[in-house]
């Protein structure tokens, strides 16, 4: 009974000053671990980052807008939006490049200019192909298509490239054409003005089918030479008249046979058609042996 008492007391002293009774050593890396730790809290923190930088940014273009535009309580003080696509400019816009929508126009008030200043450059209207260029010294319109002005008020056609439905004519005022190279069927004047055709260099004209030149009376200025070239035959109906004034000539015979410089007389046979002959001496005529005259000539 006495050690049974003795080791009931001593289990209960154990037991009292016991503080580890049910515990139950646990490793911490194998608990669930609640949080962003590691790589998903670097992920965290860049992406908190690239929020700020973009906030920041749209802040700046926000106040860009706000100072160009001037947004205000009662709108915006530089342009008007209407419900019918209108975009008004309300005061003095410096713009590098406009890129407007499909068939869109481009105009002024009705009692007012529209004023365009490119600063130093050329203003430039491009449409696909077709480009307007306005310079300081000249005006230029380029296009594969063709072009075309008309009045917007009568839609009457001023000028027009279309040579199938509209003759060419120069517009009112315009009283000459600087082109370096054209292709048409006719060019003519009116009746009561010449025709003048001026270059600096040198002139071709080429037909497929042939040339003619047809008017009450053609001049032809040329400071070097003259050139007739064609396949069958040159044609010349009416008075020639040649300027013997800037051609060479010769005082004396001597240089008929040195062999100097090579001298031809221009002939015409009967029904116009010219042929030059070699003069190899003085008072030589056109009649040679194998001219294309026959016996008239």
């Amino acid at each position: 009974m006495r050690e049974k008492a003795v080791e009931r007391r001593n289990v209960n002293k154990e037991h009292n000053s016991n503080f580890k009774a049910g515990y139950i050593p646990i490793d911490e890396d194998r608990l669930h671990k609640t949080g962003l730790r590691g790589r998903k809290g670097n992920l965290a923190i860049c992406v908190i980052i690239l929020l700020f930088i973009l906030a920041v940014i749209n802040l700046i273009i926000t106040l860009v807008i706000w100072a160009v535009i001037r947004i205000g309580p009662n709108g915006c003080d530089s342009m008007e939006f209407h419900e019918s696509g209108l975009l008004r400019f309300k005061q003095v816009s410096d713009m590098g490049v406009i890129h407007p929508l499909y068939k869109s126009t481009v105009g002024g008030r009705r009692n007012e200019n529209l004023v365009i200043t490119g600063n130093n450059q050329p203003i430039v209207f491009q449409q696909g192909t077709t480009k307007l260029s306005v310079e300081k010294n000249k005006t230029s319109i380029t296009s594969d298509i063709g072009m075309q002005f008309f009045d917007p008020r009568t839609q009457n056609i001023l000028f027009s490239t279309d040579y199938e439905t509209h003759e060419f004519h120069l517009p009112s005022g315009v009283k000459s054409l600087n082109v370096q190279k054209a292709s048409t069927e006719r060019i003519t004047s009116n009746a009561t003005s010449d025709l003048n055709i001026k270059v600096d260099g040198r002139a071709i004209v080429r037909g497929n089918e042939g040339v003619f030149i047809m008017g009450k009376t053609i001049e032809f200025h040329m400071g070097g030479n003259m050139e007739l070239k064609a396949e069958n035959s040159i044609i010349l109906n009416g008075t020639v008249m040649v300027s013997t004034s800037r051609l060479p000539s010769s005082s004396s015979g001597d240089q008929f046979g040195t062999g100097d410089w090579v001298r031809y007389k221009l002939c015409m046979c009967a029904d116009g058609t010219l042929f030059k002959v070699q003069v190899t001496g003085q008072n030589m005529g056109c009649q040679i042996s194998d001219n294309p005259c026959g016996n008239t000539h």
